[in-house]
């Protein structure tokens, strides 16, 4: 009788052990500071899916959008300060982090969307991904946030028409030197305060993708958008440099996985969410006007010029254009 108890408690503590013994979940937080509406969040969740079925749950990913903890410049802190873990930012806020990102959002790099899949997908992509690492910010995946074009009561026809206006752009230096090229002036913003801007008359209009007239109910204050695509600037989903390497070889190759498949999951998203777009923007009454680009390109030429100037910036051009 001794002997059979002694066997089933050794078969308990077999079965038990194992679950004793499992490490907690990998607790982490993953902020940006559009709406769950936007394509970009599911994209975002479905890589956070991946990360905890891969790692059979080690790998717990929290998602928080709407800007609840914060807008892009202040969450790029809390990721440097290691009080964050991931966050969405676009690649225009990057270029005070290391100028690889200068190129990314220098007007009319890419020929159109084909080349940005290609140049987004490739070692290109990747080396300025791991671009600012040492600023403690390391690049996971790329996002499509489409082509940026000029919106607002006027059409755009020519840059000329963009003199005198006041124009919300990004934090980016790049993006001021483009609007005193054009003739206006570029007023940074935040995100959240882009529709109260408009409507205010603060800014006389907007640079953007179209998705923006739904998702920041911009085509309620906006009455035309101008098709100049002068910009394809990218999101970029970036972890913790601090967080990345605190985590084994196997959850590192594990997050980088997802982030890749969540690339391509976006990449699928976007296209559909840019459509249905469209056809909504029209409905509520905006105008669309397709100019022709040759002026802006010619306009925005210098800007190229400055950047050219550098090696570095003129290597990583010329490996984008060969791409």
């Amino acid at each position: 009788m001794l002997s059979r108890r002694r066997l089933l408690l050794t078969a308990g503590l077999a079965v038990a052990c194992p679950a004793v013994l499992r490490a907690e979940p990998l607790k982490m937080r993953l902020a940006h500071s559009l709406p769950t509406t936007h394509p970009v969040h599911p994209a975002m969740q479905h890589f956070a899916d991946l990360a905890r079925e891969r790692s059979q749950g080690e790998l717990d990913i929290a998602l928080f959008a709407d800007g609840q903890l914060g807008q892009e410049v202040d969450l790029l802190s809390q990721v440097q300060a290691g009080k964050l873990d991931f966050l969405k930012v676009s690649a225009s806020v990057l270029e005070r982090f290391h100028p690889a990102y200068k190129v990314l959002n220098l007007p009319f790099t890419f020929r159109d969307r084909a080349h940005w899949l290609k140049v987004t997908s490739n070692e290109v992509g990747n080396d300025i991904l791991a671009s600012t690492t040492s600023a403690g910010l390391t690049g996971l995946t790329f996002y499509d946030a489409g082509a940026r074009s000029f919106y607002g009561r006027k059409p755009i026809f020519h840059p000329d028409d963009l003199k005198g206006m006041k124009i919300r752009i990004q934090p980016s230096e790049t993006m001021v030197k483009l609007m005193q090229l054009f003739g206006a002036e570029g007023i940074e913003l935040s995100w959240s305060n882009v529709y109260v801007a408009l409507k205010s008359g603060l800014v006389d209009g907007a640079e953007n993708s179209v998705a923006a007239l739904i998702v920041g109910k911009h085509a309620e204050v906006a009455t035309h958008y101008s098709f100049d695509e002068h910009t394809m600037i990218p999101d970029v989903l970036l972890v913790g440099a601090g967080r990345l390497n605190s985590m084994t070889p196997k959850q590192r190759e594990i997050i980088r996985e997802a982030a890749a498949l969540s690339y391509h999951h976006m990449n699928e998203l976007w296209t559909a969410f840019e459509a249905q777009t469209r056809l909504q923007v029209e409905a509520m009454g905006v105008t669309f006007v397709k100019p022709d680009k040759a002026p802006f390109i010619a306009k925005a030429a210098p800007l190229a010029d400055i950047y050219a100037g550098e090696e570095a910036s003129r290597t990583l051009l010329r490996r984008i254009a060969q791409a």
